[in-house]
């Protein structure tokens, strides 16, 4: 199982716009430079982060994102599933319009990925930006 590059660098964007502060906008090329990260490929990130109302965009010279929110009220889950898509690591969990495969009654399996998408979600929920730009952000996981 693997994040794709879409949720790992939108992940490190945020952070990085976390880190700096509310007051002033970020231009991507700072992030992109900054994170390593393709600024094209940031750019089609930043149009599904700015639709959720994740991050603002400013125009003009000085322009850039800001995070929408403060960090703290910004979860890494959120981030993640507006990144990835749906947040079903196989298409027999119910989606959110309530449509799963055909052996939904009879599946074996089916309970197992449930349980794995219930706990992911639960430690993407756990923590918002603020807690991953602390300074013993590490010790947080270190309690899961």
């Amino acid at each position: 199982m693997k994040l794709s590059s879409r949720g790992h660098y939108g992940l490190q964007a945020m952070v990085y716009l976390a880190k700096s502060g509310l007051e002033k906008p970020i231009p991507l090329r700072q992030i992109a430079n900054v994170e390593n990260i393709p600024e094209q490929f940031l750019e089609q990130i930043f149009v599904d982060l700015r639709k959720s109302g994740l991050v603002r965009s400013v125009r003009g010279a000085k322009g850039g994102y800001l995070l929408a929110d403060f960090p703290e009220n910004i979860v890494v889950g959120d981030i993640i599933r507006v990144l990835e898509g749906t947040d079903n690591i196989v298409d027999c969990i119910e989606d959110k319009d309530g449509n799963c495969c055909d052996r939904n009654e009879d599946c074996s399996t089916k309970i197992i990925w449930e349980k794995l998408k219930e706990s992911m979600a639960s430690v993407l929920d756990r923590f918002s930006l603020a807690d991953l730009i602390k300074d013993d952000a590490e010790s947080l996981i270190d309690n899961l």
